[in-house]
């Protein structure tokens, strides 16, 4: 694994967070860009899409949060934070999930892709957000390779440095997002950025063309 210290061209690399089930924005961001840097070295910020996600619940907005371990407390590297198993957090985000997205139009076929992660159990947050990022860019017949940083350094020569760009859990990134049939969306309106399970379950094989078609601002 390269650094992210080291002198090259980084215009077409993008230094991201990590995050759980991202937002649409962010999935489209890693399909533009040519390689995708993880930071893990970075003292871990809360209230942020590294350990929530937004879906489309049957009340509008619903915000599914995993609870963590703070083993250093508030100098706790995102490397080394923990997935607390004190809650059955993962069957009621499975719970809340199939209820928001059970009847989209591609629940059935992509969510096997899915249930395995809320019926295993993970030590590290950033391993189980990296697993499903795996899979979400499997979907999508993508071949990124993901990779990390090995120490955390405020200034990169990163020139798509997006590592707060998701920052607090509500943050919409830009407005250009087209309106495509949601489940609830005939009760709350149309709701743009959620988290990218909603793209897949509605959209299912036509989620990449989409992500292509947003304006590429973020990368």
């Amino acid at each position: 694994m390269k650094s992210s210290s080291e002198t090259r061209d980084n215009s077409g690399s993008l230094l991201i967070s990590t995050a759980y089930l991202p937002p649409i924005s962010y999935v489209s961001a890693c399909i533009h860009a040519d390689e995708i840097l993880i930071e893990r070295c970075e003292t871990y910020p809360k209230q942020t899409f590294r350990n929530h996600c937004i879906i489309f619940g049957p009340n509008g907005k619903q915000l599914l949060s995993i609870p963590v371990i703070k083993v250093d407390g508030n100098r706790t590297k995102t490397k080394d934070i923990r997935i607390s198993d004190s809650r059955s957090w993962q069957k009621t985000h499975w719970r809340s999930i199939k209820t928001a997205y059970s009847n989209s139009p591609y629940f059935l076929y992509y969510g096997d892709h899915f249930i395995q992660y809320f019926e295993k159990k993970y030590e590290f947050l950033i391993d189980f957000n990296t697993s499903l990022l795996e899979t979400i860019i499997h979907i999508l017949k993508e071949a990124k390779k993901l990779t990390f940083t090995d120490q955390f350094e405020k200034e990169v020569s990163y020139k798509n440095d997006h590592r707060y760009l998701w920052g607090k859990k509500y943050s919409i990134i830009h407005s250009e997002f087209p309106e495509y049939t949601q489940v609830f969306s005939s009760r709350h309106g149309f709701i743009p950025d959620l988290s990218i399970l909603d793209l897949i379950f509605n959209l299912g094989p036509e989620t990449r063309q989409y992500l292509e078609s947003l304006p590429n601002n973020t990368v």
